[in-house]
């Protein structure tokens, strides 16, 4: 799929037609091709096949051996197949990134704020959660706005889950069945239209707000699949191929 402003190679997937938010891309990134295909092609699915989203640069692989892979072997290494999952398992996610452990300047720096109202986060590793790590990077009490606009049935267990874990699955990628992703989509861009109306556009600007829209549903993925499907998480990796 190709969600850039340049004319994409033959065999891509297009998402500027049809019921599309393409004039939202450089918010929203790669939610701009999974909201085209929620809104054009996700009803013509069969139920019981499987799904898969990846990202640029990042794939799903059947190895834990990571440091050996290149682009001469990124295709033996690729999940191709879920023959070993669970019976009962109907969606895949990524292996969780840990965010504890930051060092202690750079806290000071940007986490100042959130220090004030609980200084244990310099000496606690389990209070450096995904909360304190959004508004580091994502703009101070951005996530805690996003939170407030939620369903009341995901409200109070979303933020819970922001302030009790230190890590959360990446990427926005995600592989399942046909009823889970509609369910995905279905509770995902309302709420990031409603949060469209807190924050907008125009005061999104740099690396940690103008993609905002697809952070804030990093995270949530990483709740929602969790509490609504039963879920298995695999490994990936990030190749930057230059050539």
């Amino acid at each position: 799929a190709w969600v850039g402003k340049e004319n994409p190679p033959n065999r891509y997937i297009r998402c500027d037609n049809e019921d599309n938010i393409f004039y939202k891309e450089r918010f929203y990134s790669e939610l701009t091709f999974h909201y085209w295909y929620w809104k054009n092609k996700l009803e013509k699915e069969s139920d019981d096949q499987w799904i898969g989203f990846c990202q640029k640069r990042r794939y799903w692989i059947n190895t834990t051996n990571n440091t050996a892979i290149n682009k001469i072997n990124l295709n033996e290494n690729l999940l191709t197949s879920l023959s070993n999952i669970k019976d009962e398992t109907n969606s895949i996610i990524c292996d969780p990134i840990s965010l504890s452990g930051v060092k202690r300047m750079k806290i000071i720096k940007r986490g100042w704020k959130n220090l004030i109202k609980d200084p244990r986060i310099l000496f606690f590793k389990n209070k450096q959660n995904i909360e304190l790590h959004f508004d580091m990077h994502h703009g101070y009490g951005n996530l805690f706005k996003a939170i407030n606009l939620l369903d009341n049935n995901d409200k109070d267990d979303f933020l819970k889950y922001v302030r009790s874990n230190t890590k959360f699955n990446p990427n926005i990628m995600f592989i399942a069945k046909k009823k889970i992703i509609q369910n995905w989509f279905n509770s995902l861009f309302p709420w990031l239209e409603r949060c469209e109306k807190v924050f907008g556009f125009d005061n999104l600007k740099g690396y940690d707000t103008t993609r905002l829209y697809a952070f804030l549903a990093e995270r949530y993925l990483s709740f929602w699949f969790k509490k609504y499907s039963k879920f298995e998480e695999k490994k990936w990796i990030l190749l930057d191929f230059k050539d």
